[in-house]
């Protein structure tokens, strides 16, 4: 298989599906394939009316039309991929910048990740991922992650959610948990960026997150610009 032709084909393919739901498509998709994960981000993607919202500060109302549209756009991309790509995907997670204008699409295809080659102080990155964790909720039960090209590494901690997050989503409140764990998590990030930033030799481009409550998992993608001396 042409990764590289496969991977350009997915780009396109998203970016016109983005166009056919939202009325306007985003100025670049990158796709990365590198099993069992595909990433997706996405830049410069806003539509006139979301752009009207975010004016008049109603960003909540610009995630919940995006989260409203998502399960339909999951399902294609999944049968695309799965037909093209060879790729069965049982896990999705998906996040929006608002701010940047970007967003970002992470499809799993096995529930038990694959070992992959270390990165240098992955360890090191665990660790700050464990403390970010531990002041938002509690440590994960597990953590592992893939640098799937220098400038995209998906992190995933499995077992995070705490008994009064559970009772949310028993009673039917998932939506008000995910937006104040996104909000919540992404200013921990931000926190810790410039110990990331240290360990990776690289610049945190963009941050992301998204849970899927079910598993009882989270997904970081973190968007990377390598320092120069270890650029590719």
């Amino acid at each position: 298989m042409d990764i590289k032709r496969k991977e350009k084909e997915l780009g396109s393919f998203i970016g016109k599906i983005l166009r056919d739901h939202f009325g306007k498509g985003p100025g670049a998709v990158f796709a990365t394939i590198s099993p069992p994960y595909i990433t997706v981000y996405i830049k410069n993607f806003l539509s006139p009316m979301e752009n009207k919202l975010l004016n008049t500060e109603q960003s909540k109302y610009v995630e919940k039309i995006r989260d409203m549209l998502m399960p339909a756009l999951i399902e294609e991309i999944k049968a695309y991929v799965k037909i093209n790509v060879e790729f069965d995907i049982i896990e999705f997670y998906y996040d929006w910048n608002l701010d940047s204008h970007s967003g970002m699409f992470v499809g799993i295809a096995s529930h038990n990740h694959q070992e992959r080659a270390s990165y240098q102080n992955q360890e090191e990155v665990h660790n700050e991922i464990i403390k970010l964790s531990m002041e938002a909720e509690k440590p994960p039960g597990e953590v592992y992650s893939c640098l799937v090209n220098p400038r995209t590494l998906v992190i995933v901690r499995h077992k995070i959610l705490v008994p009064v997050e559970k009772e949310m989503i028993q009673l039917g409140y998932p939506e008000i948990l995910t937006l104040v764990k996104r909000n919540l998590e992404r200013r921990l990030a931000l926190q810790h960026k410039h110990q990331l930033q240290s360990y990776l030799d690289a610049e945190l481009e963009n941050t992301f997150v998204s849970w899927d409550f079910d598993l009882d998992k989270s997904v970081f993608l973190f968007i990377l610009k390598p320092n120069s001396r270890r650029q590719q």
